[in-house]
């Protein structure tokens, strides 16, 4: 991916007139708005038509509306209070707008009275119960399984026609999402992309899960999707980024970063990924290194969900967007305590879980590879692999047929291969969350069909 495929010249003007074109539907604005997002030229030169406009009658309402489009929700927000329950339009903008900034119980308002007057439109219904969704995540005593049966309870009770919408796929995938059940969410993404490609917000849910669970194709796809939609998210840039760096792609990498750094040139998180991805296009990697960083990022995909933490340590994190170990060591102790409910308490159980797979919070990369690396390698006592050769050893895990809970049970000891299994004790397997004796019995018989044994007891 370069940037000439995501952005347009700067040159490029706006065919869409805010001062006379119609605008009979909430569709024509979100379509009109590629258009001013093109390029730098047409951006500031419908920025200023927007700006010159009054703030009264209709030139107040097309202020308004231009003022969504061009991303200044708050003000938007502000401006078309007075036409909302008076104009459609304005109305489905502002809800629209005040998600953006996270008033959700105002939004919810708003789409809970278009709800009655078009029960059968599938869009409104669907806001309304997401703006509900996010409040209960919101609440200081937040409980996901509570918020997750009452977002089914309004789905149960839409009418029919929802329930083949995108909107309705969506819901049901983020409740499955907040139920733990991931591979039944991935499914329910995938279904709402079939019936809407452009819905911006399963698609963003449908990748980072899709990465989280190692996916990294169909996050690919999903990330690439949403960067050819304008405008583009800052964040989706950056993810997709950081995914084509952990595949290796780093030209492709630096210039989702430089797209940010020229659009905001005081980003310095853009410069510095910048800066690493350039480093990175020309640098080799022989064998052994990306095995290294394979072992660590196969660690940093742990979902926090793996691991046993308080129910508040829990709703902290999940207010947090905080879901794997990777969120988690790219934070300092400092910006963990400065959330608030988070106290010594749940910081010492995220140390303990990190501890436990050799990482720390802020640990730098170089840090983590080097101590993730140290882990893996065999310990006195390990399994008599004496005298097997390399090749053995170098067996990958691919190569066990594993049942999925027991291969990602080695996967989250940083296993890639026969030998790293080997270099745990029967213990630590049995140590791992949803790991018993039947999956152990299963290893073991896998292992016995290449010759090789685990050790019983840790020394």
């Amino acid at each position: 991916m370069t940037s000439s495929t995501v952005e347009m010249s700067a040159q490029a003007e706006s065919s869409f007139d805010l001062r006379s074109a119609a605008i009979p539907n909430f569709t024509t604005l979100v379509q009109a708005r590629h258009e001013v997002f093109k390029g730098r030229g047409s951006l500031d030169a419908f920025t200023r038509v927007v700006e010159s406009l009054g703030t009264a009658g209709e030139e107040g309402r097309r202020r308004g509306l231009g003022l969504w489009m061009v991303g200044r929700y708050e003000l938007a927000a502000a401006q078309l209070s007075q036409y909302e329950k008076a104009d459609v339009v304005a109305a489905i903008t502002r809800g629209t707008a005040l998600m953006s900034i996270g008033r959700y119980a105002d939004a919810q308002a708003i789409f809970d009275r278009l709800t009655s007057q078009y029960p059968e439109e599938p869009r409104p219904r669907g806001w309304k119960i997401e703006a509900q969704l996010e409040q209960d995540l919101a609440a200081t005593d937040a409980d996901a399984d509570a918020a997750a049966a009452r977002a089914q309870g309004e789905l149960d009770r839409a009418p029919a026609s929802f329930s083949a919408s995108a909107e309705a796929s969506y819901l049901r995938a983020r409740i499955a999402e907040l139920r733990r059940q991931p591979e039944a969410a991935l499914d329910l993404y995938a279904a709402a992309r079939e019936i809407d490609p452009s819905h911006r917000s399963n698609l963003a849910r449908l990748a980072a899960l899709a990465e989280r669970s190692g996916l990294d194709e169909l996050a690919l796809q999903a990330y690439q999707t949403l960067a050819l939609m304008l405008p583009i998210d800052r964040n989706v840039l950056f993810n997709l980024g950081l995914l084509y760096e952990d595949l290796g792609r780093d030209l492709e990498a630096a210039s989702c970063y430089d797209i940010i750094a020229r659009n905001d040139p005081t980003n310095v998180r853009a410069r510095l990924y910048l800066e690493d991805a350039r480093s990175g296009i020309d640098m080799y990697y022989d064998e052994d290194q990306e095995r290294k960083e394979d072992r660590l990022n196969q660690i940093l995909r742990t979902p926090i969900t793996d691991f046993e933490l308080s129910v508040r340590a829990r709703n902290c994190l999940n207010k947090m967007n905080i879901v794997t170990l990777g969120d988690l060591v790219r934070l300092s102790e400092q910006e963990l305590l400065s959330y608030k409910n988070f106290g010594e308490t749940s910081l010492n159980e995220i140390k303990d879980i990190l501890g436990s797979k050799g990482l720390r919070l802020g640990m730098k990369h170089e840090e983590a590879v080097a101590s993730i690396e140290a882990a893996a390698r065999p310990r006195p006592g390990a399994a008599p692999v004496t005298g097997e050769s390399t090749e053995l050893l170098n067996t990958p895990i691919a190569k066990l047929d594993l049942s999925i809970r027991v291969r990602r049970a080695v996967e989250n000891l940083a296993c890639l291969t026969l030998g790293d299994i080997l270099a745990h004790s029967e213990d630590e397997l049995l140590s791992m969350p949803n790991f018993g004796q039947t999956s152990l019995l299963e290893l073991k018989r896998k292992l016995g069909e290449f010759g090789v044994t685990l050790v019983v007891k840790k020394k």
